[in-house]
Order: C-alpha cells, then structure tokens, then sequence
C-alpha cells in the first residue's frame, strides 16, 4: 500500500485538470495582467476575467465582487481589518470560540488597537447558539464573523440565520469559507452574506491564491486597503497578479461547482465506512462535533487512554493531524476542542481524518485496519 493522504482539512493535491489549466501560464502565456499595451498583457487579463467569473458563479456572485488575494489568511485580513479600519464610530465586533486563528489573531490585534471584541461559545456539538448571538448584538456592533465550517471538526454553521440576524441589525456579515467553498452549496445573496475569505488549495487547487468576496450593493460594502502599491484590484489589493495561480483557483471553483453533490455522497460514503469501522473495533471511542451538520470529508475522534501523536507516529504511511495545520506545532491542546468541553488528555488522545476527492475504498479499509490495531495495541500497555 502507497502511502495514504487523510488531511484533506489543511490542504488538498492539485487536480490535475488545474495543472492543466495552469500549465500555459507558467510557460509560454506569461503576460502581465495589467499591461494593457500588448498582446501578452490582454491574454493574461482576458484569463484574469473568465477566472474571476468562475470564482462568482461558485457563490452566487458577480465577478466585480472578487478580489483576488494570497490565500484566506490575506483575504480575512483585509475582511476585518479593512471593515474596522473603515468604520469611524462603532467599535464592537463578534466572533465565536472556535474559529480558525486567522480571525482570532486579527480579533486580538483589533482589541490592541481600540476595537472590543465578544467571544461567543459554542455547545458540546460545537453549534452556535443563535439566541445568544441576538443578546450580544449593541448599539456600538458593527461586524460578526463566522467560520462557515471548521477546520477541526467539520460543524457546519447555520449560516442563513446568522446573516439574516446580521440583515435585522445592520451588521457586516463575514464569514470564513475556507473549508466549506466549493464542498457545500453557497448562495451570497440569499444567505445575505457581505464578506466571504477563502482558499484555492483547499478545492485542490494550488497555495498561494485565494479570494474575498466584498458585496457591492444592498449593501456596499466599504473596505480599507491594507496593501499598497499600485491600485490593483480595484485598489483593494495592490501587487501584480499571480495569473497562473488565479487561472488555478478559477478551474478549481469550476471542477468543485460541476462536481459538488455527487462528490460530496461520494465522499460521505467514505467517512461514514470509516466511521462504522472504527466504532465496531474500538470501544469507548467520542466524536468531537455535531455529525448532524458536518462536513463530508471531516471527521474528528477522541480515542480516550491513548495520545493522538503516538498513534499517528505509528503509522508513517497514513497522513492525519490532530488539529489544525496552522497551529501543528503548538503543544497546548486545541482551542476548539477545549471550547466544545473536552479536557487535556481528550484534547490529546483526538485525531483529525479527512477524506477528500482522490481517496478510494481500498485507503479507508486499510486505515481501519491500522488504526484498530494501532489504537488496541497502545490501550493494552496504559492498561
């Protein structure tokens, strides 16, 4: 057996129809976009375009609503810091517990800066209550930012209620889409959302890309620049545009777009034989989050009486994580399992699978097997 890629949360493989779709953009197309005397410079904003295209049609939007950006982290930068910077008078933003750190470190940097921040819980299941979000809303609140779908855990939120909340009360609506674009259905303007951040390599397409969607009407949505240096963008984003990277996440919203439900029974249908196989072999083990409203590919097990990293050390040909690839080298436990009520050594004994597009049938049952005799062998010697 080949070795066995089960970390489809912190990144996925390049579908190769992108690497095709990139490929003359890295050779022989290598204008730049914003040469607008030439040939060369007209080809790369004409792929530029239909690239934009393909990222709307993925959320319901229209291509003048995206900015292309480095990847989510920069596009959830601009987001919050854009929106606060913009804002003169009202100075109180919500988020939740367990949201990526992308949004918890630009929250602290924003505390640092004058701005104050609300830190809602989430329930055992890692749902948001949305009765204690109306309470936390004040006269002085102008953003609530979400993640759609966790890294860790997979919980979907419920996030049409959440915009319409925002809709009533006139807030900025943002929302962490990293994990969720291109798995689930989006519709930006039913769901009345006003920002939305995401990844290219999280729908197999390639790092260093990504978008943020910034309504233009009902409401105009109104940002700061953070990056400056020549007005690209629509002077949101200054800096030439990487067009083989765009042209990338353009196909990878298109393949995600085209292939979405079957992919996503596909995939479930491969979690939950994990799932089932897990359960019938090792007792006693939890599941972190609800698997109600979760994504596919996502599922996220406590094995209580072992240490997540020694079995994942034990088995060098199956790729896991115990938690987020942004903060992998952290030894504290994970914030978002400490906010769903797990303690250290739960934290600890909690590994992450993720199951993605290129998986097979063949790849979960020998996991299964791994895992089972991994997750036994280890209990048997705390015994």
């Amino acid at each position: 057996m080949n070795k066995i890629y089960l970390d489809n949360q912190a990144t996925t493989p390049l579908d190769p129809a992108v690497l095709d779709a990139m490929m003359p953009y890295l050779t022989h197309k290598f204008g730049n976009a914003a040469s607008r005397s030439h040939a060369f410079g007209w080809e790369a904003e004409e792929a530029v375009d239909i690239a934009r295209e393909q990222v709307a049609n993925l959320i319901s939007a229209t291509p003048q609503e995206i900015i292309f950006t480095s990847g989510a982290t920069e596009s959830i930068n601009l987001a919050l810091k854009g929106s606060a910077q913009t804002e003169s008078i009202k100075k109180h933003i919500i988020t939740f517990k367990t949201e990526h750190k992308a949004v918890l470190d630009i929250c602290e940097f924003l505390e640092n800066s004058g701005f104050e921040v609300t830190y809602l819980p989430v329930n055992s299941d890692g749902l948001i209550d949305l009765d204690k979000l109306k309470l936390a809303i004040r006269e002085d609140t102008f953003l609530v930012s979400v993640l759609h779908a966790n890294n860790e855990i997979g919980v979907i939120q419920p996030i049409a209620e959440i915009g319409e909340i925002c809709k009533n009360n006139n807030l900025i609506f943002h929302i962490d889409a990293a994990q969720s674009v291109g798995k689930i259905p989006i519709d930006v303007e039913k769901m009345n959302i006003h920002l939305l951040s995401f990844s290219a390599h999280k729908i197999y397409g390639p790092k260093g890309c990504g978008a943020l969607y910034v309504r233009r009407k009902n409401p105009r949505i109104e940002l700061t620049a953070i990056i400056h240096g020549g007005g690209h963008e629509k002077g949101f984003r200054s800096g030439t545009l990487a067009v083989h990277n765009i042209v990338g996440l353009g196909k990878a919203c298109e393949i995600s777009r085209e292939l979405m439900d079957d992919e996503s029974i596909q995939i479930s249908l491969l979690r939950d034989k994990l799932l089932n196989g897990l359960k019938s072999e090792i007792p006693n083990l939890r599941i972190n989050g609800s698997m109600d409203n979760r994504l596919a590919g996502n599922l996220n097990v406590c094995f209580p009486s072992t240490k997540s990293d020694s079995i994942m050390m034990s088995m060098r040909d199956i790729a896991l994580s115990s938690g987020s690839a942004c903060t992998s080298a952290s030894i504290q436990p994970s914030h978002v399992l400490k906010a769903l009520g797990l303690n250290k050594e739960q934290s600890h004994a909690s590994i992450r699978f993720g199951i993605g597009r290129f998986n097979t049938e063949t790849e979960i049952e020998y996991t299964i097997e791994k895992v089972v005799k991994t997750v036994n062998r280890f209990r048997k010697v705390a015994v």
